[in-house]
């Protein structure tokens, strides 16, 4: 049985990953609440969680092997360089909202693609309470 590849991270989120988080976000909530959640993601822990858990709560289909942005992050990979952490706004069961992958999806399925797994490092928040309804 083959090897699976192993998947080297960054400690820290890039700096550029908050803003494309917060121009996504915006198109999904007000921009004042894409700002607190980008502040909020800027500050919280670090976590792991498996990339095939990840892609299921966030109802996403796995990207091809072949996606340009995917197919970068698995040679990033192959060459030993750090991905860098995903930027993730957590989901609701009782709403049937789905974790939302802020910053990250084809780093998610690169890592899959490598090992499903993969233990990918991750900021996760919630929705503020003042932001739902």
């Amino acid at each position: 049985m083959a090897k699976k590849a192993t998947v080297t991270w960054a400690g820290e989120p890039a700096a550029h990953d908050y803003p494309a988080a917060e121009s996504y976000l915006r198109l999904l909530v007000s921009p004042d609440t894409a700002e607190v959640l980008t502040s909020l993601l800027s500050q919280a822990s670090t976590v792991t969680h498996p990339a095939k858990d990840l892609l299921r709560a966030a109802r996403l289909p796995l990207l091809a092997v072949d996606d340009p942005e995917v197919a970068k992050d698995v040679k990033k990979s192959a060459d030993g360089v750090s991905l860098s952490p995903v930027l993730l706004v957590r989901g609701d069961l009782a709403t049937g909202r789905s974790l939302q992958i802020a910053d990250g999806y084809h780093r998610v399925c690169a890592s899959y693609h490598l090992n499903e797994d993969t233990d990918v490092p991750c900021r996760i928040v919630s929705l503020p309470a003042a932001a739902v309804g």
